[in-house]
């Protein structure tokens, strides 16, 4: 048996993840994609890195600073890692911008749109970027001359920036923030040719900086952008008021420890060594940048009007069929239901929430939020529901990562309008989706339960796979409710039915059912694990897959991000394959098949494989026992794993390649479960006659003539 602690057998997470995001950055690159979304899918990889930067990048740092040489499970330390993640992470950049400058920019020229600088305008067009930068930027400017008395100006995170060179005897900077309040991308008057011109923010600003400075000569204007710190540090103790500790974190991330600097390709010697002097980031941390500063502009570009046919054709949600000729409540008492989204819409799930809190019968609801949009209608029916004289629990996770500030906010409506709001327990995340719904009914009181693997964000829900189960069996209400009453009581209920819950259960599960799937292998029983997910990083439940592997158990394992198992490795995991879907809609939901000696069992998760999910957090995974619905999700994994279009297969080395469909029929899974979706909720034909309606009534015959 080889030692599966060896370093070798474990790949860096943070490695892994700039693995995920070289796939992201392969979808720009892909002329099948319409240039819109490629352009989608440039900015995407670039906001990826900028949280990447602030949270993983920013933690390797404090690690290294903080003297500590101990390796991670794949052997590498903290400053190891660091020097990886800079040659990686240059190489992307390269990358990004080889794929802006000679691939998308010209690719939308030829579609008759184009960026323009100051110099290459016509007449009339430099009379207009005069006029806007006179009467609409002008005004907002605010430039800060750097002296004696005037210290450089705090640069807040993410932020673009201008450092103006100023002649003198001495050397004299200023710094301008280019303003957030006004549109980064004008849009310019169209020219004879016909094509449409855009022109941004920063470069008027740019050229006409010396009306800025009257009286002093400009010698060069260079755009900057500084990435700082932003994972934040609460103190969860149980006397302190957690809302309070995190605004105050939340007010401290702006100015967090710089972790990366970019700069303009082109910038003046002394605009650089007075950034790097005043910028204290280590020269491996420094981006050259050869074009747009903070390409998630492309989100903005991808956003401009009239280009539909430029972007992907629409594919709006279909209606769940099971819901629409019955009452909800009925539909769900009847039998469960499985809902995949975002190809089904997730009308249903907020209309669960609406018409309990306008149903007479309903007498409590209970949920938890970790993610919701910004005009969110599920808080809005909680709302309604209070002031209806419901009981309405609502767990808000205030430490849901870069969305805190919305959640106090929602939170204190909640509150404001009667709602129970709590907001878990101290030192664990709550991130399991769970809505329970308690009604008295003629016979007795019933619970309807949803249980997701994704966040109730209707915004979100049309761009991320995920799935979600309604049930009212009793079994389920009643784990529901013990695990609602861990988060709201004081309670240490592990014994449930039909869920396994973090931190208690959800790793001894895992660990139990990979372990049977290893003795039913080692016994000639029928044995295998097919699991989808977003990331695969607990070495303890890699360690039980490559025993399982070792023993003969076949493992096919979709995840889409970071993965730091080695499949194919000789005598270790031979019969593990991993791949990894990027395509048009994020691939979230979470699946758990294992063939338990031909009786498969079938669970869908809130919970990725990883330490921070089965330790930290509290998760809910569920089993799904329904015959119909096990289908399905056996199904919708076996799709996916069977995806030839969009899927990469990783290699031993941690790098992905595209499938081989060499005798392969082309299955693009998430365009199937679109049609999939359509055909399973097309409406029942309609008969040829109403048939309550008497067939003696449906035509009379006329009068006889006298």
């Amino acid at each position: 048996m080889a030692d599966l602690d060896n370093h070798a057998l474990y790949i860096n997470r943070e490695l892994s993840w700039l693995e995920f995001n070289e796939r992201v950055l392969e979808e720009a690159f892909d002329k099948s994609n319409p240039i819109m979304e490629r352009f989608k899918f440039l900015a995407i990889t670039a906001s990826n890195m900028d949280e990447f930067f602030m949270v993983r990048v920013a933690g390797v740092m404090e690690q290294f600073y903080a003297g500590k040489t101990t390796p991670d499970s794949s052997g590498l330390t903290p400053s190891v890692q660091l020097k990886k993640i800079s040659e990686r992470t240059h190489e992307m950049v390269a990358k990004q911008y080889n794929c802006l400058n000679r691939s998308l920019i010209p690719a939308l020229s030829e579609n008759g749109i184009c960026f323009k600088k100051y110099e290459e305008l016509d007449p009339n067009a430099k009379d207009f970027v005069k006029s806007y930068f006179d009467q609409t930027l002008f005004p907002i400017l605010t430039p800060m001359a750097i002296d004696g008395a005037r210290p450089f100006p705090l640069v807040y995170n993410k932020s673009l920036n201008l450092i103006v060179e100023i002649e003198g005897e001495e050397d004299r900077f200023a710094v301008i923030e280019v303003p957030t309040v006004t549109p980064r991308l004008i849009e310019l008057p169209q020219t004879e040719d016909g094509k449409r011109s855009f022109m941004f923010s920063e470069d008027m600003i740019k050229h006409f900086a010396p009306k800025l400075f009257p009286g002093f000569k400009v010698v060069s204007v260079s755009a900057f952008r500084v990435t700082r710190n932003s994972d934040l540090e609460i103190d969860e103790d149980e006397r302190h008021d957690l809302m309070v500790e995190i605004e105050q974190s939340i007010k401290k991330r702006k100015w967090g420890e710089p972790v990366r600097l970019e700069v303009e390709k082109g910038i003046s010697k002394k605009s650089y060594s007075f950034l790097s002097d005043k910028i204290e980031v280590s020269p491996d941390y420094v981006y050259d940048i050869s074009g747009i500063l903070d390409l998630t502009a492309g989100f903005a570009i991808a956003d401009i009007k009239g280009c539909e046919a430029l972007c992907d054709e629409p594919m709006p949600p279909i209606a769940v069929k099971a819901f629409k000729d019955k009452k909800i409540f009925d539909t769900i008492k009847e039998k469960d239901v499985l809902v995949h989204h975002p190809y089904e819409s997730f009308d249903c799930v907020v209309n669960f929430v609406k018409t309990a809190a306008k149903d007479p019968l309903v007498l409590a609801i209970k949920q938890t939020l970790y993610r919701v949009s910004g005009n969110s209608p599920i808080i809005s029916a909680l709302i309604q529901a209070a002031e209806n004289g419901k009981q309405v629990t609502v767990l808000v996770e205030l430490k849901a990562r870069f969305d805190e500030e919305n959640n106090i906010n929602w939170a204190r409506k909640l509150e404001k309008a009667g709602c129970h709001v709590v907001y878990g327990l101290v030192g664990l995340k709550t991130h399991c989706k769970l809505c329970m719904v308690v009604r008295k009914e003629p016979d007795g009181i019933h619970r309807y339960v949803h249980l997701g693997t994704g966040n109730y964000n209707d915004k979100t829900a049309k761009l991320y796979t995920d799935l979600g189960m309604f049930t009212a069996k009793e079994a389920y209400g009643a784990d529901v409710s013990k695990l609602f009453n861990v988060l709201t009581g004081y309670s240490k209920s592990t014994d449930f039915q039909k869920i396994a819950a973090a931190p208690t259960g959800l790793r001894d599960m895992l660990i139990r059912s990979i372990k049977n799937e290893t003795q039913n292998a080692r016994q000639g029983l029928k044995a295998g694990i097919s699991a989808k997910m977003n990331s695969l990083v607990d070495k303890g439940i890699i360690k039980a897959l490559y025993e399982a592997a070792s023993a003969g158990v076949e493992i096919r394992l979709v995840v889409r991000g970071i993965c730091c198992l080695r499949p194919g490795v000789e005598g270790v995991s031979e019969t593990i394959r991993v791949t990894s879907i990027v395509g048009r809609f994020l691939e979230h939901s979470r699946i758990y098949r294992f063939e338990n000696g031909g009786s498969p069992s079938i669970w869908l998760s809130s919970a990725d494989w990883m330490p921070r999910n089965l330790d930290r957090r509290v998760e809910a995974a569920f089993l799904v026992e329904d015959e119909d619905l096990k289908k399905e999700v056996s199904d919708i994994l076996e799709t996916t794993l069977n995806d030839t279009i969009k899927a990469r297969v990783m290699l031993p080395d941690g790098t992905y390649r595209h499938t081989d469909r060499r005798g392969k029929a082309p299955i693009h899974s998430q365009m199937y479960f679109y049609d999939a979706a359509k055909a399973k909720n097309k409406p029942d034909p309609k008969p040829d006659r109403d048939p309550f309606i008497p067939i003696t009534a449906v035509k009379k015959d006329k009068p006889k003539d006298e």
